[in-house]
């Protein structure tokens, strides 16, 4: 019998990657976007579902798993994907800034969880996919938001596995490393205070060393196939990384005492 996943975020990016990566291996796709009416990449792909979604609002969450279930009878995955980045001094950064930040990234993958959770939990289980961040385990300078969203998923996610064993749904947290995608691009919001220039060299230091490190990055289509690797691998392995450096920085971090870590990074970026 065919298999369903449900994917948040999908216009762009990892979200849309691990659409085609599902697709291809025969999966139903349910690809929720804030504005399906815009898509036009998933036309050709005959397993694949839009539904409207946007996860900082309660009803449209509610309503699209409930259509989604009534649709395709079981969701056997859901892919938290939905998010963004914020970076840049935090000095600059409204509590509005904040507040969207963590509605989104956090808030919001909660709210896709707890509708997940009771669709399975009836249906005899299934698996949560949370798209962390190597930004969950190990921090880099100006993205002290992004970081405590990413941390929050790490902390919910863990301790929500416990919970959730008996019904026979797992938990699985991907940790992409520097992937080309349009959270450094259109996705991104740089806060930079105008009251002070005082930042400004710091920032600037911060851009290069980043520059650098995109210029290696690997594109979205490797995160996707972890994703579907974590779903399919029938183990219960929790936490995977992916998207170099990522995973040796992470072991890195593991190693490494707090004074030998904080000196690395604070070499990279010529700090």
């Amino acid at each position: 019998m065919k298999k369903t996943v449900l994917i948040t975020g999908t216009s762009s990016g990892i979200g849309k990657a691990t659409v085609f990566e599902f697709a291809k291996m025969g999966w139903n796709v349910i690809a929720t976007q804030r504005q399906p009416a815009l898509e036009t990449d998933f036309k050709d792909l005959p397993y694949v579902t839009l539904y409207p979604m946007d996860v900082t609002n309660l009803e449209s969450v509610e309503q699209s798993i409930l259509e989604a279930q009534k649709a395709f009878g079981k969701i056997d995955v859901v892919v938290n994907n939905a998010g963004y980045g914020v970076d840049g001094a935090f000095e600059a950064m409204s509590d509005e800034v904040i507040q969207k930040q963590f509605n989104t990234n956090v808030f919001g993958l909660m709210r896709v969880t707890r509708e997940a959770i009771k669709h399975m939990r009836s249906n005899g289980g299934g698996t949560i996919i949370q798209i962390s961040s190597m930004g969950g385990k190990i921090t880099f300078p100006l993205y002290s938001i992004y970081h405590a969203t990413k941390f929050a998923v790490e902390g919910f996610t863990e301790s929500l596995h416990y919970e959730l064993a008996q019904f026979n749904i797992k938990m699985k947290l991907i940790e992409p490393g520097p992937i080309v995608t349009d959270f450094y691009g259109r996705s991104r919001q740089f806060i930079k205070p105008t009251n002070t220039n005082q930042y400004d060299g710091f920032i600037q230091k911060f851009n290069n060393a980043a520059e650098k490190v995109m210029k290696d990055a690997e594109g979205p289509e490797v995160v996707a196939k972890m994703i579907f690797k974590s779903v399919t691998d029938n183990s219960n392995q929790m936490r995977y990384a992916v998207g170099r450096p990522g995973p040796m920085l992470l072991m890195l971090r593991k190693l490494l005492s707090d004074k030998l870590y904080f000196w690395m990074v604070r070499k990279s970026y010529n700090l």
